[in-house]
């Protein structure tokens, strides 16, 4: 199987880091199955690789949902070929302090972020072991280490490592490596929904951001899928289980 050959998935693909790391795949080569929780909000970044001469199909499906996520991997494997590269991406923020936080906020996150990735890595292992060779990149975050108003998102990004090193234990020896990115402050709609909760604008919340940041700058959603895209390449093969900070200086 040849690099040209081998199909993606991404998920939450529609914009973000997402949509960036989607276009990067495809510009590395891959087919890419751009998903996200409605066909036509993926259709964009879909498009914008069909346009670059790549080949990408915009599939709709809410990855906390079993049958919806059997039917997309079924679909993207009828239509584009047995996917051998997911990238775990998509994800929600529900934001509050712990005693305002609602068991909605908590099992919204829960699900997207980590019943999401555990939906579409079960549906997907079964045509990488087949092929004995795949790639799967899930999204962590710096939060992960603990963040004030986000005691959901935190635990479902620690939660998201823990996973990453399991799949490297269990799938490692059928030829697939499962490694995470754990993003900094990078500039999306999810940043910018977090300033507004705050009541900074924006701008003033990427400076304020940078000054802490030892490259001092905020991070971009390229950024991310320059990483991911070593991570799902043919040379990364000896890297497994591990959590990659993109976040422009050292984490713990």
């Amino acid at each position: 199987m040849t690099e040209q050959q081998r199909v993606a998935i991404v998920t939450g693909a529609a914009r973000g880091i997402g949509a960036a790391t989607a276009i990067r795949l495809a510009a590395d080569g891959l087919a890419v199955a751009v998903l996200d929780l409605a066909e036509a909000d993926a259709k964009g970044t879909a498009d914008t690789i069909v346009a670059a001469g790549g080949r990408a199909l915009a599939v709709g499906a809410d990855v906390a949902d079993s049958a919806q996520v059997t039917a997309a991997v079924e679909r993207v494997a009828a239509e584009l070929g047995p996917p051998v590269v997911l990238v775990n991406n998509a994800g929600v923020i529900r934001d509050n302090l712990l005693f305002k936080m609602t068991d909605a906020d908590w099992d919204t996150v829960l699900g997207v972020h980590l019943r999401g990735a555990f939906l579409m890595t079960r549906a997907v292992q079964a045509h990488m072991t087949a092929a004995t060779w795949g790639r799967i990149v899930n999204l962590s975050s710096t939060s992960a280490l603990g963040n004030r108003g986000q005691v959901n998102y935190a635990a479902a990004k620690a939660g998201m490592q823990g996973f990453t090193k399991t799949l490297a234990l269990e799938l490692g020896p059928f030829g697939v490596t499962a490694n995470a990115v754990a993003p900094g402050f990078i500039v999306t709609d999810m940043t910018a929904a977090t300033a507004a909760r705050v009541k900074v604008p924006f701008d003033v919340y990427q400076e304020k951001a940078a000054e802490q940041i030892p490259v001092r700058r905020v991070g971009r959603p390229e950024d991310v899928a320059h990483t991911i895209s070593f991570l799902a390449s043919e040379g990364a093969g000896f890297v497994s289980g591990q959590v990659i900070y993109v976040a422009g200086g050292p984490r713990d």
